[in-house]
């Protein structure tokens, strides 16, 4: 008996993106020489969400065509957790500073980082700068402003 073979989908230009954002980000971690390597992967992270990026509409226009597909939706689902291990591998180099305002471990600070990055998709561009600046403040690497 002759197995059929295997018809693997073309990856998504959503999925090409993320992988590639996934490999600058865990780029970033290797040369995490101090708690600025943090700052850049969460700039990096915004400016591939923010306005006037495409990413945001790309990945959801796959995701809304992978809802009927399984093997697409977990395609894009695994690019987008690439993006979300490249930054936990950040923040775990990252070296203790100041104190972030959360305690959580590094996978689900990533989390959290990524989402709140993905968010600033929704937002209008006079307000990004701001809302970069409450992540940073966040995970403690900006002085909050009083």
């Amino acid at each position: 008996m002759v197995a059929a073979p295997v018809r693997l989908p073309r990856p998504t230009a959503a999925e090409l993106r993320l992988l590639t954002l996934a490999q600058e980000v865990a780029g970033l971690a290797r040369d995490a020489r101090g708690p600025h390597a943090l700052d850049a992967a969460v700039q990096k992270l915004a400016a591939a969400f923010g306005p006037p990026a495409s990413l945001p509409g790309e990945v959801f226009q796959a995701w809304v065509r992978s809802r009927s597909d399984k093997t697409a939706t977990l395609a894009l689902a695994w690019a987008r957790e690439q993006v979300r291990l490249g930054l936990q591998d950040v923040v775990e180099r990252t070296p203790k500073g100041p104190r972030p305002r959360i305690d959580v471990d590094a996978a689900t600070l990533s989390w959290l980082l990524l989402a709140a990055c993905e968010a600033i998709a929704q937002e209008p561009p006079s307000a990004v700068a701001d809302r970069v600046r409450s992540i940073l403040e966040l995970i403690g690497h900006v002085p909050a402003t009083g």
